[in-house]
């Protein structure tokens, strides 16, 4: 809490209404749903050069593009799809970051396949429990970690693209394989007591 009595969340989420939502209720959780977990490595990699905020505000368009982000719809999208996409300014119009994530969207599914699910695959790279961060400060944030350097590194050796370290990371911040809350952050707690229930 500050002086005033307010909530001291993490600054890089105070920028918007959109941004204060999606950190209170998603950023650092937990997930299993493969959905989930898939919706989140479009928008990653989506974000590349660009500000979290504008990935959020394009978040809907996307949805509506990818039918709820179902990976399976996703990876048999054609090139007409891509270009109904890049004529839709409620989307990044990207043509390789388009075209990846109908690319990802097939590894996706044959690791889902293989592994029995995404989920199952990806905790594998923490040991199937989230990384509890101890920061203070935004500064002692990593941009990469070896694990999201592991990731990355298989993720491209499958084929995927939009995968680099640094995206990996953010990657597992958001889908709560690490919890970088700060510890000054309400959130910091409620992420370390969803990591101890946590199970695949």
């Amino acid at each position: 809490m500050s002086a005033e009595g307010a909530v001291t969340r993490c600054a890089w989420a105070l920028n918007s209404a959109l941004e204060i939502d999606y950190h209170d209720t998603e950023w650092g959780r937990p997930q299993t749903d493969d959905q989930v977990l898939f919706e989140f490595l479009v928008l990653e990699g989506a974000q590349a050069g660009l500000s979290w905020r504008t990935v959020l505000e394009k978040r809907e368009g996307y949805r509506r593009h990818f039918q709820g982000f179902d990976p399976a719809a996703v990876a048999v999208l054609g090139a007409d799809a891509i270009e109904a996409m890049l004529a839709d300014p409620g989307v990044i119009r990207h043509r390789g970051k388009l075209e990846s994530a109908v690319g990802n969207a097939r590894i996706f599914l044959e690791l889902q396949a293989k592994h029995g699910s995404f989920a199952r695959y990806l905790w594998q790279f923490t040991d199937g429990k989230p990384l509890q961060g101890q920061r203070e400060l935004m500064a002692q944030v990593p941009a990469q970690t070896t694990e999201s350097q592991q990731l990355s590194k298989e993720l491209k050796r499958l084929g995927m693209r939009f995968v680099g370290p640094t995206i990996c990371y953010a990657y597992m911040q958001a889908v709560g394989l690490v919890n970088d809350h700060l510890l000054s952050c309400p959130c910091h707690a409620d992420c370390v007591a969803a990591g101890e229930r946590f199970s695949l």
